[in-house]
């Protein structure tokens, strides 16, 4: 018999709409599953009774209600929530309760959904496996002696084990694709500036933005429609979609010249053969839809590594923390935030600059094509703590660049780029592979990522415990 988690998120929120289930039925349908169900590491702080009283609160929907309306879902732990405990993954804010609601927050709410609490990420977000001090890890439903990834790591845990339909996620250099290829999951980020980060805009550097995680396109797309938008004060933002990235989905995309590669971009490493067969079963599925799929050289020159580090260094290290608090912090984000604090202002600046401009040369190389193929990740999921090394934190850091040698390519460029679970190893553990388009071209990835999942659908596969 159909679950309730059973069905997609828009497939829910039709049910609400329709009259069938009640906010309140779904939310509590997810609460006891998240009670009962969560060994995944997916949650850092739950809040039922918010939760309950969010869904007996809503309205009865009308005709302007969205289709997530009613639909439960969770908030990563980065995000600033109003009354809601936010310890952006560090013992040093352990009980940092936040007296106002970022942008994605109060988008969220405006749209009608539900937060269950606030999930699991690593500390301040920064490495690509999710082990916070004094919690569980985030692991994969596939496998739970296996990482989630990160550092939106709790949010896929939670959406892989069905513990919410769908979830937002950040990405900084791969943190909302990373885990969806752990987790079996889409997870998109979208282009720079296409949502807000009011209030607190604290990344200079224009990395980082919020995206979806979800079990299949169309829901991912929906709750993008949800964060999407510009808000008063923002430095900069994407230019609106033609009418909503859902209506995206139900296109043809036409034929496409699809760009490829696998040289790792950020560390020279051998790839699994998983990641390789999935990268070229998907070649040839882009082949078999009338796509032209074209070898292309990389195209960010390995100097980029550098001046991302050096960037990513310096977002570490502006994560304020009071002094007395930093013998708390984890090795790795001291190690990290001493190599941002020796830089000096003109030195950041210049590798801002740098970041740009080989952004630009990128983007000019990457101009002919509709859409750019690449693995994902470099392996499948591997066993947790196979990438932290509290005792060495330059050594955990090559690891994760060993990791993930892609994703952060398309943080650089600002080029929307989404991670779809289209290959299972053989003893069942999911394998993303990663599409990217032109800037604010996501009407055209989410055409051609629907189409890509109509011919080789996978929102029926279940982890175990499901």
């Amino acid at each position: 018999m159909t679950e309730l988690h059973d069905l997609t998120a828009l497939e829910q929120g039709a049910l609400v709409r329709s009259g069938a289930v009640t906010p309140s039925e779904l939310t509590e349908h997810y609460l006891e599953r998240a009670d009962r169900l969560d060994d995944v590491g997916a949650f850092v702080t739950l809040t039922p009774d918010l939760a309950r009283e969010r869904a007996r609160s809503l309205p009865a929907p009308g005709e302007a209600a969205g289709p997530l309306y009613g639909v439960p879902t969770a908030i990563k732990d980065l995000n600033l929530t109003a009354g809601v405990r936010t310890t952006f993954g560090s013992a040093a804010f352990s009980d940092f309760v936040p007296d106002i609601s970022d942008g994605v927050t109060l988008g969220m709410e405006a749209a009608g959904l539900v937060s269950l609490g606030k999930t699991t990420t690593p500390e301040f977000g920064s490495p690509c496996y999710t082990e916070p001090e004094g919690r569980p890890p985030a692991v994969t439903p596939w496998d739970r002696t296996r990482m989630a990834g990160g550092s939106s790591g709790g949010a896929a845990a939670a959406v892989a084990a069905g513990l919410v339909p769908l979830a937002q996620g950040s990405d900084g250099g791969g943190s909302l694709r990373i885990p969806a290829s752990c987790c079996g999951l889409v997870g998109l980020k979208p282009s720079r500036g296409r949502i807000s980060g009011s209030p607190r805009y604290g990344d200079p550097t224009g990395l980082t933005t919020a995206g979806s995680i979800a079990r299949t396109v169309r829901d991912a797309a929906a709750l993008l429609d949800v964060l999407a938008g510009r808000r008063p004060g923002d430095p900069s933002w994407a230019p609106a979609p033609s009418t909503t990235f859902l209506s995206a989905c139900d296109r043809e995309p036409g034929r496409l010249r699809v760009a490829r590669f696998i040289t790792p971009v950020i560390a020279d490493i051998p790839v699994d053969p998983e990641c390789v067969n999935a990268y070229e079963d998907a070649s040839r599925l882009l082949e078999s839809l009338g796509h032209d799929v074209v070898d292309i050289a990389v195209p960010l020159p390995h100097e980029a590594v550098p001046v991302f580090e050096t960037c990513w260094a310096v977002l570490t290290a502006l994560s304020v923390v009071p002094p007395e608090q930093e013998p708390v912090l984890r090795p790795l984000t001291r190690w990290l935030t001493e190599r941002g604090r020796a830089v000096s202002g003109p030195e950041f600046g210049l590798a801002i600059g740098a970041l740009r401009r080989l952004a630009a040369d990128a983007l000019v190389a990457l101009a002919p094509y509709d859409a750019v193929l690449t693995p994902t990740l470099a392996a499948p999921p591997l066993p947790v703590g196979a990438l932290r090394d509290d005792a060495d934190p330059a050594a955990d850091f090559e690891a994760q660049k060993a990791f993930t040698p892609w994703t952060s390519a398309w943080n650089v460029t600002g080029m929307p780029a989404v991670s779809l679970p289209l290959h299972w190893t053989a003893d069942g553990l999911p394998v993303g592979i990663m599409l990217a388009a032109r800037p604010a071209e996501e009407e055209l990835l989410l055409s051609l990522s629907a189409q890509v999942e109509a011919a080789a659908p996978w929102s029926e596969r279940r982890p175990p415990q499901w």
